[in-house]
């Protein structure tokens, strides 16, 4: 249980820690916040997974292909929610950093999608994802897209047009692969 690692109040509410299966050879690893629920056994359920289905599509991604060049390894910065449902702190973040190396390292794929201002802190140290956003990064010794969350597409619509150039430059990245 996740119960015996505590950073201050961080592993209070929390029941388990969440990692999964991952196929081998991936080529894309898409990087986001927390789990939303303990009862989530797959990272992005509800709305915002659904979206985040419809966008992969349009791209010719799914994250349940056993087809390395289509399939996307998903997995969480936070490993549970922090307390009250708030943004995890710097320090939480930090002492999850290591775990998060080596989880990418194991997965080994060739790019990262940063999704969001939590994944961005992780992977690079520095957050405002409407600056970050569209431009290619290194985040652990990869190359990394850092892109808007599907949650905050589903709060502010406009911004879909400027996660689908984020996709069509991610395709066109996977296809030099």
């Amino acid at each position: 249980t996740a119960g015996a690692v505590y950073h201050d109040d961080l592993g209070l509410e929390a029941e388990r820690c969440k990692f999964k299966y991952y196929p081998r050879d991936v080529w894309l690893c898409l990087l986001a916040a927390e789990w939303r629920k303990v009862a989530d056994e797959e990272a992005f359920v509800g709305r915002a997974g659904q979206l985040l289905d419809r966008m992969l599509a349009a791209v010719g991604l799914d994250r349940a292909s056993p087809d390395p060049a289509a399939s996307v390894y998903i997995t969480n910065v936070m490993p549970w929610r922090p307390p009250g449902n708030r943004e995890p702190e710097p320090a939480e973040i930090a002492m999850m950093q290591p775990f998060l190396a080596r989880h990418v390292e194991l997965v080994d794929p060739d790019l990262i999608v940063l999704m969001g201002n939590t994944a961005c802190a992780a992977a690079l140290n520095t957050r405002g994802i409407t600056r970050l956003r569209g431009s290619w990064a290194t985040a652990f010794g990869r190359p990394a897209l850092p892109t808007l969350h599907p949650a905050n597409l589903l709060r502010t619509p406009i911004n879909k047009r400027l996660v689908w150039a984020d996709l069509l430059e991610l395709r066109a990245k996977l296809n030099a692969l």
